[in-house]
């Protein structure tokens, strides 16, 4: 999709878009034809159309033997506006669109912009091409409706700024749609030696740099943790690691981003139900959105040095695999007793974290995860549970939310919690018992991290959605590639 400013607009185009504030009057929409201004005035009028916060008419018109489509869009109180309703008004407006099998888009907004014309740009960048995605690989017969351009009508006094929003917010929904990719496919096309592959392809593609560690050499550094859990599958597993340097001062700190890399987990013998199995192809949507943040920084050049660490494996049922009772020993020494096979993912992390910190000195900790089914219970499907050490890296993540509208709750790390993990014959149990599941999962990962500065996000529940809903479609929302760019350059 074409996505650009439109300084003189024509008497001939496909689908105009009008948003305006509840109060306003459309007559005083810069740049809006006069057709369109009589025959929106018509509807207005015979309908009491009042613009009200999200509320979307659209409707066909003749103009000189030419068909329209005009979309209004109610934008309620501009002073209320804020960078996420905003991106929600935009997706509503492409929704509308594609529903017309609109080809070229025209947005002419009648309000005074609140957030500032970088940001105005990105959002509109960001929520069409977000909002437009489907995943259709796979149907035979895919009649999805795509959009071929939007252009903004406005006159702004430089393009600069507006340009410069629209190439950072395309910059961030590519991303997004590329991790989204990766976990809608299914579990026989991206199992661990199919997404390091995929890794290595999205490396050289962006530009940073990438190894990959297979089985023999993952014996020899004792990742044991990370292989009780992959030794049930046939499918080896892979140490993906991802390096970006876009700092060259040698004092740099490096910044480490840990995902959760299960390309399908059974539960093993605490095997799931059928149902509980069907989405697990989804357990690796940590991994993708570390893949989809190290495209996104290194094509915005942030002068940072990170790290990106994928333990990849699958959890199944064999002869081989581990079971419940087992003590492990993880990369660091300490021995964990395994009290619930289908708790493996933070068995796969606590080695990830170690070989960050103390292979690759990574001085701070992001982790992200489809950890637990208790932050799903907790926070529904659109809020990503976080626990954290370190309240200045809490701020800059809620920042970052607040911009990029992938909301965030953090849970306490409650001392008392600990003694859940205690176990009378090993260092730690893997799970805490029925009761604080996310958080104890929490604690559990921060015995490992070794009082780095540690941020902990559980997107469990905000990795998929069963219906479209906002800028996402049915499948994989792409979470935490965006929250994790902006957290990255407000840490610039």
């Amino acid at each position: 999709m074409k996505i650009d400013l439109l300084r003189k607009p024509t008497d001939h185009m496909d689908t105009v878009i009008v948003m305006h504030g509840e109060k306003g009057d459309i007559h005083s929409v810069e740049y809006l034809p006069e057709f369109v201004i009589s025959a929106a005035s018509v509807i207005i009028k015979q309908e009491d159309f009042s613009f009200e916060y999200a509320s979307v008419k659209s409707f066909p018109i003749v103009h000189n033997r030419y068909r329209s489509n005009i979309i209004l869009c109610g934008v309620g109180n501009p002073h209320e506006l804020d960078c996420d309703k905003l991106r929600h008004l935009i997706a509503l407006c492409v929704r509308a669109a594609l529903k017309l099998n609109a080809k070229e888009l025209f947005l002419f907004p009648g309000f005074n912009n609140p957030v500032g014309e970088v940001n105005f740009g990105h959002i509109l960048a960001e929520a069409a091409l977000l909002t437009e995605y489907k995943f259709d690989k796979y149907l035979s017969d895919s009649k999805q409706a795509t959009i071929e351009s939007f252009h903004l009508a406005i006159n702004p006094k430089t393009a600069r700024h507006i340009n410069r929003g629209i190439l950072e917010g395309r910059i961030y929904a590519e991303a997004t749609n590329l991790a989204r990719d990766l976990v809608n496919e299914p579990a026989n096309v991206i199992y661990p030696e199919t997404l390091a592959e995929a890794a290595r392809k999205i490396a050289l593609q962006y530009g940073f740099s990438i190894e990959i560690i297979g089985l023999e050499k993952l014996k020899r550094i004792k990742m044991e943790a990370f292989l009780a859990v992959a030794k049930g599958s046939k499918q080896e597993p892979r140490l993906i690691l991802l390096n970006y340097h876009g700092n060259p001062d040698p004092k740099a700190k490096t910044i480490a981003l840990v995902g959760k890399g299960l390309t399908y987990d059974s539960g093993g013998y605490c095997i799931k139900t059928p149902q509980g199995m069907v989405n697990m192809k989804n357990d690796m949507a940590g991994a993708a959105a570390v893949l989809g943040a190290f495209a996104a920084i290194t094509t915005l050049k942030l002068k940072l040095n990170v790290l990106g660490v994928i333990a990849a494996c699958e959890n199944m049922i064999s002869g081989e695999a581990y079971k419940a009772g087992d003590i492990v020993r993880s990369m660091s020494g300490k021995t964990i007793e395994v009290i619930n096979t289908d708790a493996e993912g933070r068995l796969t992390l606590i080695d990830a974290i170690h070989y960050a910190i103390n292979r690759s000195h990574a001085s701070k900790v992001i982790d992200i995860a489809t950890l637990t089914g208790a932050a799903v219970g907790a926070l529904g499907n659109q809020i990503t549970a976080v626990l954290t050490n370190n309240e200045a890296l809490l701020e800059k993540l809620q920042s970052a939310s607040e911009f990029t509208g992938e909301k965030i709750w953090q849970l306490p790390a409650h001392e008392g919690y600990k003694e859940l993990l205690k176990s009378e014959i090993a260092d730690l149990k893997n799970v805490g018992g029925p009761f604080a599941g996310a958080i104890t999962a929490g604690l559990f990962i921060r015995e490992f991290v070794e009082n780095k500065p540690w941020l902990h996000l559980d997107i469990a529940g905000t990795a998929l959605k069963d219906k479209e809903s906002g800028v996402n479609s049915y499948g994989a929302t792409g979470v935490g590639v965006r929250l994790l760019t902006q957290l990255l350059r407000e840490m610039e």
